[in-house]
Order: structure tokens, then C-alpha cells, then sequence
């Protein structure tokens, strides 16, 4: 299976984007984690992108903050799926961060995720992998089922309690 790269901007969103690791590991999906900067370290992030399909990567999740040109730095270096995790902070509190992710320019897109959206990246990234991948398939859609029973249940405990209502 390919290996999933999880890049953030700094070691200070660590605390969000372990929610994406702890589902891709869940999933017994292969990753590294990096700290590059699109500002600090543009060399590093840039060759990490062009050399990052013959690593054994298949997608590249990148979580930044404020201007959040990491995401973009990254996809302008690869023809990998790169998907971009904004980052709350900041003056704006990450809408500042989700714009400079989410409008990139034809030709060199960037899937978006909420701002702070570490877990549904990793969904995504799985749902990527899977795509040639039977098993990580299977274990979606298992997972897809568990969520379902989840709400059934919820709405079944309400169900319960609002009869008890009614019933006073």
C-alpha cells in the first residue's frame, strides 16, 4: 500500500493533526510525519514534493496556518493528491488559512478540509488509497456501517426520551 504523508508547517499543529495519524494508523494505513515550511524550509518542502511519488507516497495531507501557502507549495511540486488541512489561529482564526488553501490557482488543486479538519483528511486520503486498494475498501466501508449504527442508536435513545415526555 502507498504510504500517506501527513506535512505541517510547524511542530505546533502537531496537537490537531495527530487526529489524522492516530485514523490512518487505525486503519493500518502506512505514513511519516514532517515539519517543512512553504516560508522557512521552501527548498526542502519543494523537493520533498517532487520526489514524494518515488518514496512510496500516494497522497500528502499538509496542515498550515495563516497564510497556509504549504499545501500549495507542495501540490505545485507533485502530481500526488495533496490535501490541505487549514488551521485555526491567526488574526482571522484560520478563515485566513482556509482561503489560502482552499483557492488555488487552475491547474494546481488542493483539496480542502475544514479548518482543523485533521480526521476528515485522513478519511479522504484513505478513501484515495482505496481506490486501488481492496481491503483498505472493505475497512471503509465497515467503517461507514459503524457510523450509521452510531446515529441509529442516538436517534432511537431520543426516540426513548421523547416518548418519556409525551407520556408526562
Amino acid at each position: 500500500m502507498k504510504k500517506v504523508a501527513i506535512i505541517m508547517g510547524s511542530d505546533s499543529d502537531w496537537p490537531v493533526v495527530k487526529a489524522a495519524a492516530q485514523q490512518l494508523r487505525a486503519w493500518e494505513i502506512p505514513f511519516e510525519a514532517h515539519i517543512l515550511s512553504a516560508h522557512r524550509t521552501p527548498e526542502a518542502a519543494g523537493e520533498f514534493a517532487r520526489t514524494a511519488r518515488g518514496n512510496g507516497f500516494g497522497v500528502i495531507i499538509a496542515a498550515a496556518g495563516m497564510a497556509a501557502h504549504l499545501a500549495g507549495v507542495l501540490a505545485g511540486n507533485t502530481t500526488l493528491p495533496v490535501i490541505g488541512i487549514p488551521m485555526k489561529g491567526g488574526a482571522a482564526d484560520g478563515l485566513d488559512a482556509l482561503l489560502a488553501t482552499v483557492q488555488m490557482p487552475s491547474g494546481v488543486p488542493v483539496a480542502t478540509v475544514a479548518i482543523n479538519g485533521a480526521k476528515n483528511a485522513a478519511v479522504l486520503a484513505a478513501q484515495i488509497l482505496a481506490v486501488n486498494e481492496e481491503g483498505l475498501a472493505a475497512r471503509l466501508t465497515e467503517a461507514k456501517a459503524e457510523m450509521k449504527a452510531q446515529i441509529e442508536q442516538k436517534d432511537a435513545k431520543l426516540q426513548e426520551e421523547l416518548e418519556a415526555i409525551s407520556n408526562n
